[in-house]
C-alpha cells in the first residue's frame, strides 16, 4: 500500500484556463482554422487537443494566411509582434495572461520615468521575450545572483526592477536582495509580480514534501513552474521528478517508497493528473488523500469579442 497525497492547489490556473478557453471559444464563435502564435500554454497535451479541434501552432506570423484569426499565447508578445500583426491587417485576440500583461504596464511605467530596467528571468522564456520587447527601454535579464554582480548599468540611481511570473519565490526574493544591497535605490514590487498561483504551487509543494518519500510533478519540460515545483522537491531533500504523463512513470523509482505527493504545474491539466494516479495504481495498491491547502477563485475577463461565446 502506498499513500498518495495530492497536492492543493494544484494544475490550471485562472490565466491557463482563460488562455485554453479563449482558443475553444474562438473555434466555435469562427471556425477552424484559428492560428496560434506559439503553444498556448506550456503543455503539450493541451497543444495537441487543441490541435486537433482545429487550432494551428506557428512560430511566425508570416505563416498564417491573411485575414485568418490569430491568438497571442497567454506568455505574451513583444511590441514588434503586435505591431506585425497590425501590419499583415491579422484580427487578433489576445490571450496574454492579465498577470504578465500587469509586468508589462509596470515595466513601461519605470521606462517612462527614464530608468533602465533589471528584469529577473530565464533567457529566452517565451514570458522573458516578450516582456523585454514590451519595455522600451534598455533591459537588464539577470537570472542568478552573479549575472546582478556583473551588471553594468548607465545610471546606478535611475534603476528598476521587474520578474517573471513564474519563477521561483525563494530564489528571486534572493537576486532582489542581491539588487538592492548593490543599487539601494532600485525600485521594484518585491515578489509580488510573481503570480499568486505560482507562489500557491510552491508553498503547497513546499507543505507537502516533508510527509512523503517521494514527489512527482506532472508538467512539461519547457514549463518554467512546472520546474520550478520540482527543483523545490529536490532541494528538501526528496527525489522529485517532472514527467509529462503517466506513461513516465518508472517502477524503479518506487522501490521501498511509502508515500507519494503528487502534483500538477499550472499549465497541467486535472485529467493528467488521474491518469498518473491510475498509473501508479499498476504498481501499488494506493490510498488516495489531499492536502489542506488554499482554495483558488480567481478568474479573468475574456476579451470583447469572446465575452458572449459560452
Amino acid at each position: 500500500m502506498i499513500r498518495v497525497v495530492l497536492a492543493q492547489p494544484r494544475g490550471f490556473c485562472a490565466g491557463v484556463e482563460r488562455a485554453i478557453e479563449i482558443v475553444e471559444r474562438a473555434l466555435k464563435k469562427y471556425g477552424p482554422p484559428i492560428y496560434v502564435r506559439h503553444e498556448i500554454v506550456h503543455n503539450r497535451h493541451v497543444v495537441e487537443d487543441l490541435r486537433q479541434r482545429g487550432a494551428i501552432f506557428v512560430d511566425e506570423l508570416d505563416e498564417i494566411p491573411a485575414g485568418a484569426i490569430t491568438v497571442f499565447s497567454a506568455h505574451g508578445v513583444a511590441r514588434s509582434v503586435e505591431e506585425h500583426a497590425k501590419d499583415r491587417d491579422l484580427p487578433v485576440i489576445d490571450a496574454t495572461c492579465p498577470l504578465v500583461a500587469k509586468v508589462h504596464n509596470e515595466g513601461r511605467r519605470y521606462a517612462r520615468q527614464d530608468r533602465e530596467i533589471v528584469l529577473v528571468g530565464h533567457a529566452g522564456h517565451a514570458e522573458v521575450e516578450g516582456t523585454i520587447g514590451q519595455v522600451p527601454a534598455k533591459v537588464h535579464l539577470v537570472q542568478t545572483t552573479d549575472d546582478v554582480a556583473r551588471l553594468e548599468v548607465r545610471d546606478p540611481d535611475k534603476l528598476a526592477y521587474i520578474t517573471q511570473t513564474t519563477l521561483s519565490v525563494d530564489d528571486t526574493r534572493g537576486i532582489i536582495q542581491a539588487l538592492k544591497e548593490r543599487f539601494p535605490t532600485i525600485v521594484g514590487p518585491d515578489v509580488r509580480d510573481i503570480c499568486y498561483a505560482t507562489q500557491n504551487r510552491q508553498q503547497a509543494v513546499r507543505d507537502l514534501v516533508p510527509s512523503v518519500d517521494l514527489l512527482l510533478v506532472v508538467g512539461s519540460r519547457n514549463s518554467s513552474n512546472s520546474n520550478r515545483l520540482c527543483e523545490i522537491g529536490r532541494e528538501l531533500g526528496k527525489p522529485s521528478y517532472l514527467i509529462d504523463d503517466a506513461a513516465a512513470l518508472q517502477p524503479a523509482w518506487f522501490d521501498g517508497i511509502r508515500s507519494i505527493g503528487l502534483t500538477a504545474g499550472a499549465s497541467a491539466p486535472e485529467m493528467l493528473v488521474q491518469g498518473v494516479l491510475d498509473g501508479l495504481r499498476r504498481f501499488a495498491e494506493i490510498r488516495l488523500e489531499t492536502q489542506d491547502g488554499v482554495a483558488e477563485d480567481v478568474r479573468f475577463r475574456f476579451p470583447a469579442e469572446l465575452a458572449d461565446v459560452e
